[in-house]
């Protein structure tokens, strides 16, 4: 079999391709919506440049009945934040029996809470920065500045704080002393009732796209992110200029390759299925940390799995079609 530069195999045209009808869903109600219209259109041009019969259509009260005048062969699930990514979606597709790219419902609710995700890598030996939940209802009742000083006093100093459910960089910020804490906590719990609180771990920012393909899951070279401010936070992910990539990341041999284990480990130990992207620092000693796993990566213009794609020498359109016809032959 053929292969890319990057080891990967060569991605065919199937040859049921022509025959398949493909409904994209995006947008949704979640605070993603506008990122997750433009994944959206992107997949939708991407399947249509390869010869795909597909069509848009937003997650709301249309979305059943059309599904069931008109079922369509496969979903690409382009939908972020909790609509695309708990699970409920995924599990209301099954019940109409349409099939879908991406992870199970069990598996995609499992991945979207990052405490529960968390648990899972650290028990399966997958390293991950230690943490400490904590929903807000426990936070005012404990007393906030004894249970933040406690925090502290357990993680130590820089911390990250991000909600427990949520994508996007939204609601999440570096603390770097104790008086910015308070301030970080009532800015994630605007996004969730539940806080996610980890150590802090410096280094590199990198995301490493899985992808299967019919040969099993694969890593796709890893992207290093450069954020001009230092934080990958939404400005920083989906604003023009705010932020470099480099795809491949700048790794030495060693540390490309165990980024590439720790990011198939992840998606395994997890249950996931088609694709993820696995985000991780990679620290001092080229050690990698994963921070969290996303089951419904973005695939906007400034998106890392279509950078990754493209670094290993694939196409874009090609991996969608490969990914959807291998969706839709699970109906069978």
């Amino acid at each position: 079999m053929a292969t890319t530069a990057a080891g990967l195999p060569e991605v065919t045209d199937p040859a049921v391709t022509d025959d398949l009808h493909v409904l994209v869903l995006a947008g949704g109600l979640s605070y993603e919506r506008d990122v997750s219209l433009r994944s959206g259109r992107r997949v939708l041009d991407a399947l249509r440049a390869v010869g795909m019969d597909a069509e848009l259509r937003d997650a709301d009260v249309a979305l059943l009945p059309a599904l069931a005048a008109d079922p369509p062969d496969a979903v690409v699930i382009a939908l972020h934040g909790a609509t695309g990514e708990d699970g409920s979606l995924r599990g209301v597709l099954d019940l109409c029996d349409v099939p879908y790219v991406g992870c199970d419902a069990r598996a995609s609710r499992l991945a979207w809470d990052k405490p529960s995700a968390k648990a899972v890598l650290r028990e399966a030996g997958i390293p991950t920065p230690d943490w400490v939940a904590l929903p807000h209802d426990r936070f005012s009742e404990l007393g906030a500045v004894a249970v933040l000083d406690r925090i502290v006093d357990r993680l130590g100093l820089p911390l990250m704080v991000k909600p427990a459910q949520g994508g996007s960089g939204l609601g999440a910020a570096v603390v770097r002393d104790s008086a910015s804490l308070p301030a970080a906590m009532v800015g994630c719990f605007a996004y969730h009732p539940t806080a996610l609180v980890e150590r802090y771990v410096p280094g590199m920012d990198v995301a490493v796209s899985v992808v299967d393909l019919g040969d099993g899951p694969e890593a796709l070279p890893a992207v290093e992110i450069v954020p001009r401010n230092g934080v990958y936070d939404y400005a920083a992910r989906y604003t023009a200029g705010r932020t470099t990539w480099h795809t491949p990341a700048r790794l030495d041999p060693g540390a490309a390759e165990s980024v590439a284990d720790v990011a198939l480990a992840a998606h395994n130990a997890l249950g996931l299925r088609d694709l993820s992207r696995v985000d991780m620092i990679v620290d001092t000693d080229g050690r990698p940390h994963v921070l969290e796993v996303n089951v419904s990566p973005g695939m906007t213009e400034t998106s890392l799995l279509p950078l990754a794609v493209s670094a290993a020498g694939l196409d874009f359109g090609r991996v969608l079609s490969t990914l959807v016809t291998r969706a839709a032959a699970r109906r069978l």
